[in-house]
């Protein structure tokens, strides 16, 4: 496959030489980055909210149905109105203020909150209503990736897009890895006291994502049509290093995921039970935050298609390694190592898209990313259950780390500017 790259738009952000770069452009100067820090902890508030309400309701339904096949209808009934609105959605966001989408998003999480407290406190709650949620919360998400995605490279000067990445990503994992457990400690005290704390958090988070300031600049209002809604895929399919990118992640997750074989490993493999599975569940996330509190202090300024590329082939190397493993604690730090691997890639993939993309288009090409990534969790989780049907669990994750590592291998075929890109922003491939 030829691997040609546009022409850039005049109107994408370019970020200068890091090489060039004045010495004041390091982590601390994110601090004094106002409204970038404001998006920041609207964010952190928000995930943390979603992560605890996301506990809090299936628990519920389990303690309602008793059923493991409830239980993924909820999974399901996020997943399918997501896809459906995505790409709307991305039209919206390059349309209208970016911060009120997110503030209208985390408000109508904190309705649905506020909805299961009244119900559960008044006796109520039932199935059909936690599915109903369901489908609000997977509607409501499908503008809310998007439209934050968009908003960081309008708040942070080009240069420093990366180490806000990686800032980002860092809040986002410290909040998957404590929103779960401040809800489970809030459970102590019964349900209410979770979806309450879930209100308070979402109020804050839309409190700062409203009063968000950034230049912007009015847009024409354009007729919904398949040519609009598809513009985002036809950005991503004609810019060959963006397309390399996204669609790697998707195989990486697609083929290399175990989070669905965790609880055979941990009970019938490295016989931990319910606490090792805990630390299992973990681990990838400790490692993803370290990488992203690294990545702040320390961007990968050189080399970088060629760092994304070898990041998902350590990732697919320990997806290997793990299912091979009989000893628990080896389990853990590779999973670890696999976590920061993907966070590696995250943040890299994440910065070369939002530079590579004119604002005008960048919520239609979040949206399309968004899409990659929610196929890539739930159909790899399908792919885990398949193919542990066939090989069993450790045949699946050991397949998966190899089909992983071939597909890594692939790209640097198949995609050579984006395995030979030097630099985040100069647009060009190294020599």
């Amino acid at each position: 496959m030829l691997d040609r790259m546009p022409p850039a738009p005049a109107d994408i952000a370019v970020a200068p030489d890091p090489a060039s770069a004045p010495e004041q452009a390091r982590f601390s100067d994110l601090t004094r980055v106002r409204p970038f820090m404001q998006l920041w902890l609207a964010r952190l508030l928000g995930t943390a909210a979603q992560q605890m309400l996301m506990v809090a309701i299936g628990w519920h339904m389990y303690d309602l149905t008793g059923s493991a096949w409830d239980l993924g209808l909820v999974g399901l009934y996020q997943f399918a109105p997501a896809l459906l609105l995505a790409l709307y959605a991305g039209h919206v966001v390059d349309r209208l203020h970016r911060g009120r989408i997110l503030a209208a998003c985390l408000g109508v999480q904190g309705l649905v909150a506020l909805s299961l407290l009244i119900t559960h406190l008044g006796g109520g709650d039932s199935r059909s209503l936690l599915l109903g949620l369901s489908l609000v919360l997977g509607a409501v998400r499908a503008f809310q990736m998007p439209a934050q995605q968009a908003l960081t490279p309008l708040l942070v000067p080009p240069l420093m897009l990366p180490r806000a990445m990686a800032f980002s990503s860092a809040g986002q994992q410290s909040a998957i890895i404590g929103g779960p457990a401040l809800g489970g400690l809030l459970f102590v005290a019964g349900m209410g006291a979770v979806y309450a704390t879930c209100i308070g958090f979402f109020i804050a988070a839309v409190l700062l994502a409203a009063t968000l300031r950034y230049a912007h600049a009015a847009r024409p209002r354009e007729p919904v049509t398949t040519e609009v809604l598809l513009a985002g895929v036809r950005f991503i399919w004609q810019r060959k290093p963006v397309l390399g990118a996204v669609s790697l992640d998707l195989f990486a997750v697609l083929l290399g995921g175990a989070v669905a074989l965790l609880p055979i490993f941990a009970k019938d493999i490295l016989h931990v039970g319910a606490w090792g599975l805990g630390l299992l569940r973990g681990a990838p996330a400790v490692g993803a935050l370290t990488a992203s509190i690294w990545l702040t202090r320390r961007p990968v300024e050189r080399h970088v298609g060629r760092t994304l590329l070898l990041a998902v082939g350590v990732f697919g190397l320990c997806m290997a390694v793990f299912g091979l493993s009989r000893s628990f604690w080896l389990s853990l730090v590779v999973l670890a190592i696999s976590g920061a691997a993907d966070m590696v890639n995250v943040v890299i993939r994440q910065t070369l898209v939002q530079l590579e993309t004119p604002d005008a288009m960048r919520g239609r090409v979040s949206a399309v990313n968004s899409i990659f990534i929610g196929a890539s969790n739930q159909l790899g989780e399908f792919e885990s259950g398949a193919t542990a049907a066939l090989l069993g669990p450790v045949g699946s994750v050991v397949a998966g780390g190899v089909g992983t590592l071939l597909v890594t291998l692939a790209w640097f075929r198949l995609f050579p500017t984006l395995a030979g890109r030097d630099r985040m922003g100069t647009g060009q491939a190294r020599e």
